[in-house]
């Protein structure tokens, strides 16, 4: 209860502190830019926001000062994306399940087997014509999405049972993220979805509530679900984003210089966390099956595939505004093709 009420109050001051700074204006203002995330001071994603933060603390120091709060301590991630909306924090870290329920066109990065590889997936994410539709469909709900983050593939991984094949999935429950999209994909591939806040994962896996989840694999060794789960098995059935939004008013704000440092910034983050999640992942997978006794299966991709090829049509038939975006996508996949 004291923590409820703690982080109650927290919340309350940061909206008044937005207030009162957004009254302030002219060349003396001094702004604490505030950023969230719910990863450790030791994953990509807070490494990354460090470099932003040094950056943007060295050219606009006079004007700004970036305070980068890791480990869900302003809040969840609905939390959060709530106090950027509203302007009580600046910035945040969200993930595509949750944008996806402020605007529609984030449904498409749900998609399982959107991109045939890595290589399309950047191509894809780097490109404005296919991220500029989707990163600004939010811009009514007040916020903006600012770049995007590597979060890898994700894949099946499950305490007693490996996956070689859809068949496998078969009346296990499966953990995904509450997302629509994510479980009508289960039910194509024979699972039970058990939507669930990550948080709940672990205890869930260890007293038999679910059998197993889908995720890169980082949940493996950062939050121990390999302590439980020692089959992981690549079916790569998604390559999701995370993605860091901005608050709208205050982005507007920024003169055009600030707005041009702000803007190399936000490609700063890019690089740093796509450079540093490769080298996290090489390390998790070392550590999992070395120290958690995790195995790692290799099964055939194409019965996944095909399972799923139906949920592909009908979100395109319900969102018809994603189907210029899928194209595009499209094109990178042939051009990426093994």
């Amino acid at each position: 209860m004291k923590s409820s009420v703690k982080k109650s109050a927290f919340f309350s001051a940061l909206a008044l502190a937005s207030v009162l700074l957004a009254g302030c204006s002219g060349p003396a203002r001094h702004r604490i830019v505030r950023i969230g995330h719910n990863q450790s001071t030791s994953h990509p994603t807070h490494i990354a926001l460090t470099a932003f933060q040094d950056f943007i603390n060295e050219n606009l120091g006079e004007n700004f000062t970036v305070e980068v709060y890791p480990s869900e301590l302003l809040g969840s991630q609905t939390d959060m994306v709530q106090l950027t909306q509203t302007g009580a924090i600046d910035f945040c870290i969200a993930s595509n399940a949750i944008l996806e329920t402020f605007g529609r066109n984030y449904e498409i990065f749900n998609l399982p087997y959107l991109f045939v590889n890595a290589d399309a997936y950047h191509l894809s994410m780097d490109d404005p014509a296919v991220t500029g539709p989707i990163f600004s469909s939010t811009e009514k709900a007040g916020f903006t999405a600012v770049t995007w983050l590597d979060a890898g593939t994700r894949n099946f991984y499950t305490v007693k049972k490996p996956i070689e094949s859809p068949a496998d999935l078969k009346g296990l429950k499966i953990r995904v993220q509450q997302s629509p999209t994510n479980i009508e994909m289960m039910r194509l591939l024979g699972g039970s979805a058990t939507p669930m806040g990550f948080g709940e994962v672990y205890t869930a896996l260890q007293s038999n509530i679910i059998d197993g989840a889908e995720n890169n694999e980082m949940a493996l060794t950062d939050n121990g679900h390999g302590d439980v789960c020692k089959y992981y098995s690549y079916d790569m059935h998604q390559m999701v984003p995370d993605i860091l939004i901005g608050n709208l008013a205050f982005l507007e704000g920024l003169d055009e210089e600030e707005r041009a440092v702000f803007e190399e910034g936000f490609r700063l983050v890019n690089q740093v966390q796509r450079r540093e999640w490769v080298k996290a992942v090489e390390a998790a997978k070392e550590k999992a099956a070395t120290q958690q006794q995790v195995q790692f299966l290799y099964p055939d991709q194409a019965p996944f595939v095909a399972a799923c090829m139906p949920l592909h049509q009908s979100v395109l038939q319900g969102n018809p505004a994603l189907q210029p975006i899928y194209d595009a996508v499209q094109g990178y996949n042939k051009q990426c093709q093994p």
